[in-house]
């Protein structure tokens, strides 16, 4: 479980572009990944920006503990557990992290580069792996 340096920096650099924008970003987000997933809808019971407020709280979280994702595990598990409860299976971590690929290159625009991409495949495979495992314990 690690990402290179470089990686590290094109994500930081890439959500430190689209942060500013976080309302917009979560709006595509979510309505990206409910036409990806339509079944994912009935998840979300609550105000969707303070939804969006989380998740960018969360992926603020990630960013800030790239150079230590062992600090980052048991946020993850925790996390896991709690998705869970609200009834994600894990089925549903590749549209997500397909929904926030989408979004990140709208928000990016020509910035979006296939490196930049690559680097947050990565990430998004270390946070699904690590959920998912929990979800099994």
């Amino acid at each position: 479980m690690s990402l290179t340096p470089h990686q590290i920096t094109l994500i930081s650099q890439s959500f430190y572009k689209v942060e500013p924008i976080s309302e917009k970003i979560t709006e595509i987000f979510y309505k990206t990944l409910f036409a990806y997933e339509p079944t994912v809808k009935s998840l979300f019971k609550g105000d969707m920006q303070q939804q969006g407020r989380k998740l960018m709280v969360m992926l603020h979280t990630v960013v800030n503990s790239l150079n230590r994702l062992d600090n980052l595990v048991p946020v993850l598990q925790d996390l896991a557990k709690r998705h869970v409860d609200y009834g994600v299976k894990k089925t549903h971590y590749t549209p997500v992290g397909n929904a926030l690929i989408h979004t990140l290159q709208i928000g990016l625009g020509d910035d979006f580069t296939p490196e930049v991409k690559a680097a947050w495949i990565a990430i998004l495979d270390i946070i699904a792996d690590t959920m998912k495992a929990e979800m099994d314990s």
